[in-house]
């Protein structure tokens, strides 16, 4: 059901014009020290915030202290006469303090006009640093840091938190928190099943993704690598959240002597308001909750044990009722609009439970040399039972709302049972040891890695699917019922890792700021599973030239292997392939970053880069939805080729925000992907309603190269924010995707594999927040309950705005003469959403 425009515009009238607050300014402090290259201290350095004549100066003591904003990317710019100019970034938490110290050295004063950046974030191939503050306002029907990577990377699915990465699967993509390796689910089928991402938003300190390009210090994955932080508090604080879908408890503090940390979160979603009007109608009883805490413990300045804890649980109950698709649907001997009413029988129900626990104690020997141990466990258990039947009619649908008929099948093409049937377990242990080294030398700074893993998989498969068309079950043979698919298998996996990496990052030049990088590695990976040792050479460079321009130019290229783990192991037939080996890649990326000052006079980033894949041993695999059924087999080879584009920056002044687009194309070929047409004796095609079916010749057509199923040519995202003019407590938030057709295989079936297309991918999603309490707590009574709370805000959210019915996948419809038909599976439509946020 759609929402009437005058209802929208009623509500979101009512909302504004009930809320009114004043604004007030969120402050962090930066103070320290600045000394020459002798250290000795300087006074009178002159210390400005970049892009604005407000500053200070130091001390006779070389002391400076300077408050600056908040939650935001900002530059301070030290000069000072005979003194080379030094530019430190920050990026500060409301209430932080940060102490740094600042050496000048001798040499001409050079103040280059330039734009607030952290030079890593420039220098290293396909690095995105964004702001953690933005996954709170970012209007998305999933929340957290992942919404915000689609933006970068595109999308085609709003229920799901995985995404897809310059062509690759979603195992593609590598996850750390706290430099621990997370892991997800792997039995889940579609994005309704989903529940809370690991990463807790509220949590998030640092945001380090890596699109491709990235260092031989992460690990064997193919595609990228998100590296999280989380905070570590200097001060008692919370916030609190609650929503339609979500609601969450964070809570963070020290002990008195600031050597104990802490930071806890507590979240639970529920997305029964999302799926209730998905075309399946029925009872949805999902629903996700997880406790994660962060532990941290400073023995003396130079050791500190950390300590890291999630437990996860998800749930999802379907009792479907009916569904009504319609659709236009093209077969090689079908064209019509069509229509098809399923009433359902049965009951899906799947748990999923996850649980990590992660310990690492770091030595900082001296300035130079940091050295960490780490240890972890991780442990997935999941269940999946599934007993649904379906009764079908298929055929023309009556669209005259004149007729008594109206929304009926009133043309039958067909009728048929459908049955699915699962009882499937799967529980995943991974134990971790490991370290990790760096060391400072100068122009070098080395770092190193080893670790082992021990992976433990149990896993029990019982499927299969009954399908009956018009009184005969298919596949048909006479006098015998045939199950259409059946998979049984157990396994029982032991597999040790070992894997380690050694990198020299080393400065080539004087001048930091305006030199070249070098950065060189190695990492090794041995598997014991298929006994299969591999070396990944990697290589990254950055020159900044000495332009008028401030404009970085970066490249990397490297092996990129990628270990099978557990889904590219299991073939279609259930089947487990131990000899598997790794799928391997070369890459190559190169691009530039470049800072400018934009209209208004505010900074502005554009970064671009090219890229290439080869892959050789690739595991082919089928997405359904967001499961992937892998071949399980080293038969293909592939490539992807393609241009990312970002711009950065304040469009509105004090209003960050992102645009994105991303031209690529992929490919693969498949060893033996060929099929054969059969002739009979009058020299026809044998077809389905040939009356001679008996054939006396063939003909072989071979596949050759076809796109992926990630083959998405274009992508395009957008973030942005504005506000009032004339109130800044008003604001805006709006999150554009778009992504162009996927290709969509028919499994096990060579012959059409790209047989289908599934349309474009739209979706927008805006917020409308409201600031319903500020800081000031000069107004507030000593008895009142939100006398410590820094503020409140009040946010309305309209998911899919458009109301545009975007396709995840097909639901596949045969007929007696085993005619497939594809009915298109819809994602969400048009929803309201509305949350409060509090913080103290």
């Amino acid at each position: 059901m759609k929402v009437p425009k005058l209802t929208i515009l009623f509500f979101l009238s009512l909302f504004v014009l009930s809320i009114s607050a004043l604004a007030q300014k969120k402050t962090a402090i930066v103070s320290g020290k600045v000394v020459d290259e002798n250290e000795h201290t300087l006074t009178g350095v002159s210390i400005i915030i970049l892009g604005q004549s407000k500053g200070v100066v130091t001390n006779d003591s070389g002391f400076f202290k300077i408050t600056v904003s908040a939650n935001k990317a900002f530059a301070l710019v030290f000069s000072y006469t005979g003194h080379k100019s030094e530019q430190r970034n920050f990026l500060l938490n409301e209430g932080e303090e940060e102490t740094v110290s600042i050496r000048l050295e001798k040499g001409e004063t050079e103040l280059t006009p330039v734009v607030v950046t952290d030079q890593r974030d420039r220098r290293e191939a396909g690095l995105i640093r964004p702001n953690p503050k933005t996954i709170l306002n970012l209007p998305s029907a999933v929340t957290g840091v992942e919404s915000l990577i689609k933006i970068f990377v595109g999308s085609n699915n709003e229920l799901t938190s995985q995404y897809s990465v310059r062509g690759g699967s979603y195992d593609e993509n590598l996850i750390y928190v706290n430099d621990f390796e997370i892991f997800r689910p792997y039995l889940v089928r579609s994005g309704q099943q989903e529940g809370l991402s690991f990463i807790n938003p509220e949590m998030v300190r640092n945001i380090n993704f890596y699109n491709g390009g990235f260092q031989a210090k992460y690990g064997d994955k193919m595609s990228s690598v998100l590296d999280i932080q989380y905070k570590k508090p200097k001060r008692f604080g919370g916030s609190a959240y609650i929503s339609i879908l979500e609601q969450g408890l964070s809570l963070e503090g020290t002990n008195k002597n600031s050597k104990f940390s802490y930071i806890v979160g507590v979240r639970n979603r529920s997305n029964r308001n999302l799926l209730s009007r998905q075309d399946t109608k029925g009872n949805y009883v999902p629903s996700s909750a997880d406790f994660q805490g962060l532990f941290t413990y400073q023995f003396n300045p130079k050791w500190n044990a950390e300590l890291l804890a999630n437990i996860s649980k998800t749930k999802f109950t379907l009792i479907p009722e009916f569904s009504q698709l319609t659709t236009s649907v093209f077969s090689p001997l079908f064209s019509a609009t069509i229509g098809i009413d399923i009433n359902f029988d049965g009951s899906e129900k799947d748990e999923y439970q996850t649980g990590m626990l992660g310990f690492s104690i770091t030595n900082t020997v001296n300035k130079k040399l940091r050295l960490k141990w780490m240890a972890s466990r991780f442990e997935n258990d999941e269940k999946e039972n599934v007993d649904i039947t379906g009764a079908y009619l298929f055929g023309n649908r009556d669209f005259d709302r004149r007729n008594a008929t109206f929304g009926l099948i009133v043309n039958p093409l067909g009728a048929g049972i459908f049955q699915n049937f699962s009882r499937n377990n799967l529980s995943i242990t991974n134990w971790n040891i490991a370290h990790k080294g760096n060391l400072d030398a100068g122009k070098h700074a080395f770092q190193w890695g080893l670790g082992y893993d021990k992976t433990i998989i149990a896993d029990k498969l019982n499927e299969w699917e009954f399908q009956d068309s018009a009184g005969y079950s298919l596949p048909y043979q006479p006098n015998m019922l045939q199950l259409n698919k059946v998979i049984k298998s157990n396994a029982h996996l032991d597999i040790n890792k070992l894997s380690g990496y050694f990198q020299d990052n080393i400065l080539l030049g004087k001048d930091s700021a305006r030199s070249a990088t070098l950065t060189a590695g190695v990492r090794f990976n041995y598997n014991s599973l298929n006994n299969e040792f591999i070396i990944s050479p990697r290589i990254g460079a950055s020159w900044k030239p000495k332009w008028k321009s401030d404009i970085v130019f970066r490249a990397a290229a490297g092996i990129y292997d990628q270990p099978p783990f557990y889904r590219e192991l299991r073939r279609y037939d259930g089947t487990i392939n131990t000899k598997l080996k790794s799928q391997k890649s070369w890459q190559t990326v190169a691009g530039f970053d470049y800072n400018f000052i934009g209209i208004g006079d505010r900074p502005m980033r554009w970064t671009t880069e090219v890229y290439y894949k080869n892959m050789w041993d690739v595991d082919p695999y089928d997405v359904d939805n967001v499961r992937i059924r892998y071949f399980g087999e080293n038969m293909a080879k592939a490539y992807a080729a393609g241009v990312d584009m970002r711009l950065h920056g304040e469009l509105v002044k004090d209003a960050e925000s992102w645009v994105s687009i991303g031209i690529m194309k992929t490919n693969e070929n498949l060893v033996g992907d060929h099929y054969y047409r059969y002739k009979n004796a009058a020299g026809d095609f044998i077809t389905a309603q040939s009356t001679d079916q008996t054939p006396v010749d063939s003909v072989r057509y071979d596949v050759g190269w076809l796109r992926r199923p990630t083959d998405r040519r274009i992508t395009f995202g957008l973030y942005a924010s504005d506000y009032l003019a004339t109130n800044k407590n008003f604001k805006a938030y709006i999150n554009l995707l778009y992504g162009s057709n996927l290709p969509y295989n028919i499994p096990n079936a060579v012959k059409y594999r790209n047989a289908a297309v599934i349309d474009p991918y739209i979706r927008c999603d805006v917020g409308f927040s409201a600031l319903l309490m500020d800081e000031d707590r000069t107004k507030r009574r000593s008895h009142s309950p939100f006398r410590n709370f820094d503020n409140i805000w009040a946010t309305l959210e309209i998911f899919n705005i458009i109301d545009r019915a975007n396709t995840i996948s097909y639901l596949f419809v045969k007929d007696f003469s085993n005619t497939i038909y594809l009915m298109p599976n819809r994602l969400t439509p048009r929803l309201i959403n509305f949350k409060i946020v509090a913080r103290w």
